[in-house]
């Protein structure tokens, strides 16, 4: 870990980035799954990418990501919830959206 993502912890920011694996990325329908779970959460949700930040429990937002298979993203979430909300994403991401 980084020492930002240590100092954003510390200020009650959860960090972590994960790797897109899936062969067609994040195409509409595993953002949409990924904005159904962040949804589910009180905690603010960001999704990071190359230093652009956008809104995860926003489609049009994840979508404008534009992240093929391979590309590495931040979730990072502030919250009473924020590393269910975390976890809960990491498992959607390791799991490939649900495709092969």
């Amino acid at each position: 870990m980084s020492r930002e993502i240590d100092s954003k912890e510390k200020r009650g920011w959860v960090v972590k980035e994960l790797l897109v694996q899936n062969e067609l990325g994040l195409h509409a329908r595993p953002a949409a799954m990924l904005v159904k779970v962040a949804n589910g959460f009180h905690s603010e949700i960001f999704l990071e990418k190359n230093g652009e930040k956008v809104n995860g429990k926003s489609i049009m937002g994840v979508m404008m990501l534009a992240a093929s298979k391979g590309t590495r993203l931040k979730i990072i979430a502030k919250g009473d919830d924020a590393a269910l909300a975390v976890q809960a994403l990491e498992d959607v991401f390791l799991k490939k959206f649900g495709e092969a």
